[in-house]
């Protein structure tokens, strides 16, 4: 069977895989702090006997957007957003210290501060707990503060942020939470700041993620036509083979 046959196929699979990243883009259009995905692909020539006439195409990583997404007051205290490329640090599922950009918090039943899907956010001193009853505000440096009964503020805490560099990329996991290049914690940026009273959403330009899901079907088409064409020859080199025996 001819090669083309191969070329076509991993063409194809690659073209799903960013089918498959532009979607998830696209579903997480209006989620609050989220960050697109990014997928880029190369070309490597297949290597053998005689000629390199055949190329792969191999997914590589890109990573993700570190566009800012906009801003939106929304006048609630618990809504922050990180300025600049901050990160809020939370703790993950798993137990390992983890950053997201979603600042739409909220207090547990067991009074703890917690992210949008109840992950405890981080200071320096761990998960920050409130009193029964406090009214909680967050400064612009994210200092946590309690007032119960009309008593003077309390600092309970500051959140955690950091902010990732050129030695210190954040790598996407699993859990859609990011983490540090080997999984270790980042160190805290003590000159981050946050707004309070507003949320940012995602920076998916969602008429971009469109366009580019329309381009990557007819590439796909593309590819399959490939496939054909190259089952097509087989058929036909088979014929003539057995007309010539």
């Amino acid at each position: 069977m001819d090669r083309m046959i191969y070329t076509a196929m991993t063409g194809a699979n690659a073209a799903q895989h960013r089918q498959q990243l532009l979607a998830n883009n696209l579903a997480n259009a209006s989620t609050p702090g989220f960050r697109a995905e990014l997928a880029t692909f190369r070309a490597v020539p297949v290597r053998g006997d005689g000629a390199s006439t055949r190329v792969f195409a191999l997914e590589a990583t890109a990573g993700h957007s570190d566009a800012p997404g906009p801003v939106t007051s929304t006048g609630r205290n618990l809504d922050v957003a990180a300025r600049s490329n901050s990160y809020f640090a939370v703790l993950g599922l798993d137990g390992t210290e983890a950053y997201t950009r979603a600042g739409a918090l909220e207090v547990d039943a067991e009074g703890t501060l917690v992210n949008p899907q109840g992950l405890p956010m981080l200071s320096d001193g761990g998960p920050i707990v409130a009193p029964v009853g406090a009214q909680l505000a967050i400064g612009e440096d994210g200092t946590v503060t309690a007032s119960v009964n009309g008593q003077p503020p309390q600092a309970l805490g500051r959140l955690k942020l950091v902010t990732p560099d050129a030695d210190n990329r954040l790598k996407r996991s699993e859990d859609g939470l990011f983490r540090g290049p080997l999984g270790d914690p980042l160190a805290a940026d003590a000159n981050a700041r946050l707004q309070s009273g507003a949320l940012e959403g995602s920076n998916v330009n969602p008429i971009e993620a469109m366009v580019g899901m329309i381009a990557v079907a007819r590439q796909f088409e593309v590819q399959m036509r490939m496939l054909q064409n190259g089952e097509t020859n087989d058929k036909t080199a088979a014929q003539l083979l057995s007309l010539n025996g």
